[in-house]
């Protein structure tokens, strides 16, 4: 069986791959020249087409941020008259303007066409029943992961977000074989399933799950897996780069294959902009070359990750992004320490003992910073039963301090007691005046 959507863009080798972003790329910026933003940009430092001679000339160009975006609200950043333009998508801009992302016909064609290679590379054929639990509307993933889905030729149920028992059953009717879930939601999910006394192991179809959309740890991952006996494949997309799709896991689960024919890829230091080496962690920088309507350049993601040194077991020549570590944004000082919640997930879902629901304050107490990490308890640990609650918290805290390098104090809750989510689950609470 064909193991690839298009052999030809998916194997190239890596000359030929950096000869074509660099033809992109001189296209790309021929299109942008017509970008109220980017065209004052381009006549300043001399940016033409014929002026870009290989992948060096993108340190020329200046990074873009999101407040870019914000602040040439709605179309500034527009590459093409609007009667071109078909669709936009737009954050939710609760602080201040939103950003809007605009797309003509055959930008959202290509999307389709990245996500149909995403889901194609783990094996989604024509013949599966593909569930979208993300919500659809100004939110990218529920629309991308549709189209895609679509190209493929699946069977697509746009179930959209929440509603858990309805969710269970159009996952028992229509016989899905692969669902699309944030991974706090599909953890959600599994809780109703053993509410409603079935097991999702052996009474559905289930085989696939994309998870993404949120930074997760590989142990949540393995958890999703075991809950629910598929195989979950992590997916990282951002609507500044269209949505789902931008990189994907192959069944190797080794990192995330970064579509290199639609995007160009750096990882810099967050604090000095310098490029960093692969296999070391910094801020993941990209440019779009295969978008009219509104191409962006040496975006800020605000994402951490790494490039995976090596070639990939499944012959794709594209490189591999490690799983996201945290955003720059996100990182947590306390008490002068840099932590990820990631790192605090990762402790806590080792313990079997522990369900999946957490939640980080932090809040200032008598002029010192103090973390406490509430988790909710797994299905076979009674409350009441005080010597291993006592053993397990110690235990807990201990590997939580080894990590983190500082105590915070653990308290195990029942489950169902911490707030839950049927989008982006809050993980942190930072109650401190100043922080």
């Amino acid at each position: 069986m064909k193991e690839y959507w298009q052999e030809e863009l998916e194997t190239m080798k890596r000359p030929d791959l950096e000869k074509l972003q660099v033809e992109r790329l001189k296209k790309t910026v021929e299109l942008a020249m017509n970008s109220p933003f980017y065209g004052n940009i381009f006549k300043e430092r001399k940016i033409t087409p014929e002026s870009i001679k290989s992948l060096e000339d993108l340190q020329r160009f200046p990074f873009t941020v999101k407040d870019d975006l914000r602040s040439h609200y709605p179309f500034g950043l527009s590459s093409v008259p609007l009667e071109k333009v078909v669709r936009l998508h737009s954050s939710s801009g609760t602080t201040g303007n939103p950003t809007v992302i605009l797309h003509t016909q055959k930008d959202l064609d290509e999307w389709a066409n990245q996500v149909a290679r995403c889901m194609y590379m783990v094996g989604v054929r024509n013949t599966d029943v593909f569930q979208n639990t993300s919500g659809y509307g100004m939110f990218t993933g529920g629309l991308g992961f549709q189209y895609g889905a679509e190209r493929l030729g699946a069977l697509t149920v746009p179930a959209a977000a929440g509603n858990s028992r309805r969710q269970i059953k159009f996952i028992m009717d229509f016989g899905t074989t692969a669902v699309h879930a944030i991974p706090s939601y599909a953890t959600r999910l599994a809780e109703v399933f053993m509410e409603m006394g079935i097991d999702p192991r052996k009474d559905t179809k289930l085989k696939t799950m994309f998870i993404g959309a949120e930074p997760h740890s590989e142990e949540q991952r393995k958890r999703i897996e075991q809950l629910f006996g598929v195989k979950a494949y992590n997916s990282f997309g951002m609507s500044e780069m269209n949505g789902p799709g931008v990189a994907f896991e192959c069944k190797e689960q080794n990192g995330l294959h970064i579509w290199e024919d639609y995007v160009i890829v750096e990882i810099v230091n967050p604090v000095t902009l310098e490029p960093v080496k692969d296999g070391e962690i910094g801020e993941m920088v990209l440019t779009t070359i295969n978008r009219e309507a509104m191409p962006l350049f040496r975006y800020r993601t605000r994402d951490l990750t790494c490039i995976i040194p090596g070639d990939c077991p499944c012959g794709r020549t594209h490189r591999r992004i490690a799983r996201i570590k945290g955003r720059s944004d996100d990182m947590m000082i306390v008490k002068g320490v840099n932590i990820f919640p990631i790192q605090i997930e990762k402790i806590l879902m080792n313990f079997k003992e522990l369900g999946m629901n957490y939640l980080i304050t932090i809040e200032t107490i008598e002029n010192n910073d103090e973390m406490l990490v509430e988790v909710e308890l797994g299905d076979t640990v009674r409350v009441d039963d005080y010597a291993l609650l006592q053993n397990l918290t110690k235990a807990i805290t201990h590997q939580l301090k080894d990590e983190i390098l500082l105590t915070p104090k653990v308290k195990l809750v029942e489950r169902g007691t911490l707030p839950q989510s049927d989008g982006k689950a809050v993980r942190v609470k930072d109650l401190r005046k100043n922080h």
